[in-house]
């Protein structure tokens, strides 16, 4: 696989919702943006405050916009704010360094995209977001 399909983005957002909704999480929403940032697929669970999507896609647009998980984001941001600050103004908003996103790779370590999530603490959000991944036969990064 060399992209990301509607139907595996879909595929990444059940399989989180599940582990979510398995985990007793709070209400989530799941984003899921393919290797050029644009969004694929997004859900809010019933209930999700209407900040979920906003933060599920900025995660998951700065881990595949800067080619890592949002989780080493977040290390690099405490090590040089002015530039991640910099950076999040300069996306108009799309761009957040915290934890709660992975990259989607395929079996050849290729970046297919990105899945963030928004709802509970930084790291249920990308435990759901390793789960989705995980569930639709590929890798998280």
């Amino acid at each position: 696989m060399s992209s990301l399909s509607l139907a595996i983005a879909n595929q990444i957002i059940a399989a989180a919702l599940v582990k979510s909704k398995e985990a007793g999480y709070l209400p989530m929403g799941v984003a899921v943006v393919d290797a050029a940032g644009n969004l694929k697929a997004f859900a809010s669970e019933d209930g999700a405050s209407m900040f979920r999507f906003d933060i599920a896609r900025g995660k998951a647009w700065g881990a595949v916009g800067m080619g890592v998980s949002s989780r080493v984001l977040m290390q690099r941001a405490k090590d040089n704010p002015n530039f991640f600050v910099s950076l999040a103004a300069s996306a108009n908003g799309k761009f957040l360094p915290q934890t709660g996103a992975v990259l989607i790779k395929n079996a050849q370590g290729q970046v297919l995209g990105a899945v963030g999530a928004s709802g509970g603490t930084g790291d249920e959000d990308e435990a759901i977001c390793m789960a989705g991944v995980a569930a639709a036969g590929l890798i998280s990064g």
